[in-house]
């Protein structure tokens, strides 16, 4: 049986901020544990959204490329779809997505996945190529991001909401991913505009977090040393 209740995520979002890009689980070994999700790849290799079971990253490039087992991950969050319906918007902005979430009540000290699915008005994705060692910092790589604009777009966001207190081990608050039906735009949103459509949550009772206790960098890595909420705030 399927636990639909426990959020999987692989690395921290603190490992990143210093460069810590390596690939640290195979995506056959990730999809172990769910069929939704989102992360990134080895070298920060673009912007991965898991959706129906099916991983795609979206390159540098902006292309959407459907995965094989042998990709890796630096970090990554993967669930077991059970969501059940919120409610229906039309013309919600994405500055306005976090309060309309949060203003259900009950949800700012909890893990939850939002799903939405319609049309766009506008939609800005992010994305950036793989990176080579020595790697950047992780805002390094977020200034030579590649953004993507579309108009009229219809697809699915695959969010996660983490409590404040998890900042650094996760994205506190939300972190977002889209992907177009037609698969001609996706990645990292960075705004949109005009979403019309279903909106779907998931709540979960646990949280399954897996560390790359078999990189050396990371078990070495002095963490005081990096301004990881900074680094956070910039690259979101």
């Amino acid at each position: 049986m399927k636990d639909t209740k426990t959020l999987f995520q692989h690395g921290t979002l603190a490992l990143l901020v210093p460069g810590l890009f390596d690939g640290t689980i195979k995506m056959d070994d990730f999809m172990k544990h769910g069929d939704t999700g989102i992360g990134t790849g080895e070298g920060l290799d673009g912007e991965l959204i898991v959706v129906d079971g099916t991983p795609y990253q979206i390159d540098g490039s902006g292309n959407v490329n459907e995965l094989d087992s042998s990709f890796t991950l630096p970090f990554g969050n993967l669930h077991f779809a059970d969501y059940k319906p919120f409610k229906q918007l039309s013309d919600l902005d994405f500055a306005k997505f976090p309060e309309t979430i949060l203003s259900a009540g009950g949800l700012e000290n909890v893990f939850f996945s939002v799903k939405l699915h319609g049309t766009f008005k506008t939609m800005k994705t992010r994305s950036v190529y793989k990176q080579s060692k020595p790697y950047p910092t992780l805002a390094q790589c977020a200034s030579k991001q590649h953004v993507f604009d579309g108009e009229d777009k219809s697809g699915t966001v695959i969010a996660y909401y983490a409590p404040q207190l998890f900042n650094g081990a996760a994205v506190g608050g939300f972190h977002s991913h889209f992907l177009a039906d037609d698969h001609s735009q996706g990645g990292h949103i960075l705004d949109f505009t005009g979403f019309t459509g279903d909106v779907e949550l998931q709540v979960f009772d646990n949280l399954d977090q897996s560390l790359p206790t078999n990189n050396a960098e990371f078990k070495n890595h002095d963490f005081s040393k990096d301004d990881i909420e900074a680094a956070i705030k910039e690259s979101e």
